[in-house]
């Protein structure tokens, strides 16, 4: 079983911390699937440290989340321990988990992300000042490298177990390869095969049968699922069925998609507001909506919507449409 820590998981699915999406509606409604552990998106350190109000808004959790793993992200030694203080000590998050994967130029730039996987001696010094600073487990979310030159995997891993990190989670792209490409689960297996603490494996998981098929390969503790996972947490239930009984779930009805998608939006408008909520919820809607017949029009028609009624009236009448097309279906059939 995954154990970071003293925190332990009910099983070893894992929810990536993906960046404008893992906020407390989304991780929420994925923690309900079934998800062992489910990150945060990442945070600023020096937002936490000058106390930007939308920066200190994203530190909220909901005790329901738990076991949670909040996410921050800096270059500098200085504000990344006081950001992880403050997060020790003033949140409810279980683990403190800190980002050296992000590939984004804005980011890199600032010798923050990706930007620590060419230097594994700074990655072993940051590590270690932040475990010395807080009581909550520290984790270490990474690629395997910067590019095909500088795949410094194993030892940056091992020197974030020197450093006293609890766990990491191995993204087996580099930062070159962005989101392209394939993931390279060899280099998780190496990894995993180099420390002593918890691996989890990332990277080109789609379905619950990937997800099976990575812990056997790599002997990973845990898989992380991120853009599998979005608009369609049952992507969460249904791996962690199957690895636990072998048994794959089928997918759900369309109604049930909409409900979910609904639940959601109203999640996220008590968290933001409606007017926010309804424009962040457009591009969700339309990743529920994936694989749906004839889901083109309204997928169009969502980025119109202003109102939580406006999109409620529009996610329910596909229902109807589905419903009623399938009724047409069987009487031919």
């Amino acid at each position: 079983m995954l154990k970071i820590g003293d925190i332990e998981m009910k099983n070893p699915v894992v929810l990536a911390p993906m960046a404008g999406v893992c906020n407390s509606a989304f991780r929420l409604t994925v923690k309900e699937f079934g998800a062992g552990l489910v990150c945060a998106e990442m945070v600023s350190d020096k937002g936490i440290v000058f106390k930007n109000e939308k920066t200190m808004n994203m530190l909220y959790i909901d005790e329901r989340e738990k076991p949670l793993s909040l996410q921050i992200f800096g270059g500098e030694k200085e504000t990344l321990v006081e950001a992880a203080k403050f997060v020790d000590q003033n949140t409810n998050a279980d683990i403190i988990d800190i980002n050296m994967g992000c590939p984004v130029p804005k980011i890199t730039k600032c010798d923050a992300g990706a930007k620590w996987l060419l230097d594994p001696n700074k990655i072993y010094e940051m590590v270690s000042s932040v475990v010395e600073a807080v009581e909550k487990p520290v984790t270490v979310k990474m690629r395997m490298g910067w590019d095909e030159e500088h795949i410094y995997a194993v030892k940056n891993a091992q020197a974030v177990e020197r450093a006293g990190g609890k766990a990491v989670a191995l993204h087996g792209r580099t930062r070159v390869q962005m989101y392209e490409g394939k993931a390279n689960w060899d280099i998780i297996r190496e990894v995993k095969q180099s420390v002593n603490i918890p691996v989890i494996g990332n990277g080109d998981v789609q379905t619950p049968q990937d997800a099976k098929r990575m812990l056997d390969e790599t002997g990973v503790d845990g898989v992380m699922i991120g853009r599998a996972a979005l608009g369609n947490p049952w992507m969460i239930y249904r791996t962690v069925k199957y690895i636990e009984t072998g048994i794959l779930m089928d997918e759900p009805p369309v109604s049930e998609k909409i409900d979910v998608c609904i639940l959601h939006l109203d999640r996220l408008i008590a968290l933001k507001n409606e007017d926010i909520a309804v424009r962040e919820m457009r591009k969700h809607a339309a990743w529920y909506l994936k694989g749906i017949q004839g889901n083109a029009k309204v997928r169009n028609a969502i980025n119109e919507c202003n109102t939580r009624e406006d999109l409620v009236t529009l996610l329910n009448g596909l229902v109807v449409d589905v419903e009623e097309q399938e009724r047409n279906e069987a009487i031919v059939g």
